[in-house]
């Protein structure tokens, strides 16, 4: 049987800037996936509305297909609760900008965290926990999947443990409350981790599979060490994951599942490539 599991980096992680610079590093290191964030790793890509043209993302999106990348994820996340109602106008322009180009970049869903009432730290609020703060995700959400369907893409929507959709009932609240069958969901175990539950890491992961269960567009994948009271991230294979357990869970949900390693980046790249390779063919 074929292996079609598909092992993706953040563009912004591969250490390069430059289109042809991400390309030729994925050549050299076997990597045939990458979730793709424009603004960080190419300097003519301005995060701003308008900034992402047409003509540039089709030169993107040509070059990704040349060289045989996937990418499963657009990257335009920004924080809906934010305190600047400007800065929210102008994130949602470009969320739309993203959607609206997201065809000729070679992918139909773009994806955001649904942010904090810390502004730019992105942690632990205590008004993120508040129904106010779900019915602003929800709206948010609910209009970008609206304009989404308007260009034939899709949103997807990501939970954290600081964010205000801090577990996997509220991202189903958020999910639910959009109503909009275009909408996927991110999922990432180590974000809804904290001091509290961090041993409960697989029951929280079959939650969340059989939440989302046909929802899930791509897993982001971290490992993880608890020091001095909090959860510190670790590349794959150096914390306390059980990864026989953890992909095995997954590859049951969907054999050819879309791992993005979400942080490895140097050294790591190569080494972690080799792990979940590994890991994934023994479960």
């Amino acid at each position: 049987m074929v292996n079609k599991l598909k092992i993706a980096f953040r563009t912004h992680d591969l250490g390069v800037k430059g289109l042809e610079n991400a390309v030729q590093k994925c050549e050299n290191c076997g990597i045939s996936a990458v979730q793709l964030v424009a603004y960080k790793f190419l300097d003519d890509v301005k995060y701003v509305p308008g900034g992402l043209k047409k003509e540039r993302a089709e030169e993107i999106g040509k070059a990704l297909k040349a060289a045989n990348i996937y990418v499963p994820l657009i990257g335009a996340y920004f924080n809906p609760v934010h305190s600047d109602k400007e800065k929210v106008a102008n994130c949602k322009a470009i969320f739309k900008d993203y959607l609206k180009c997201s065809a000729l970049l070679g992918c139909n869903v773009v994806g955001s965290e649904t942010g904090s009432f810390n502004d730019d730290k992105w942690t632990y609020n205590p008004l993120n926990r508040t129904e106010e703060a779900l019915e602003t995700v929800i709206k948010t959400f609910k209009e970008l999947a609206l304009y989404a369907k308007e260009v034939g893409a899709y949103i997807g929507m990501e939970g954290a443990a600081g964010h205000v959709c801090y577990d996997v009932a509220t991202l189903k609240r958020a999910v639910d409350g959009v109503n909009e069958d275009n909408v996927k969901v991110i999922f990432d175990i180590y974000n809804y981790l904290d001091a509290s539950n961090y041993k409960n890491y697989l029951e929280i992961l079959d939650e969340g599979l059989k939440t989302f269960a046909g929802k899930i567009v791509v897993f982001h994948v971290k490992d993880c060490v608890f020091e001095d009271g909090k959860l510190k991230q670790v590349a794959p294979g150096r914390g306390m994951f059980d990864f026989n357990k953890l992909l095995g869970k997954i590859k049951a949900y969907d054999k050819d599942a879309v791992l993005v390693l979400e942080g490895t980046a140097g050294d790591d790249i190569l080494p972690c490539i080799d792990f979940i390779n590994k890991k994934w063919s023994e479960v």
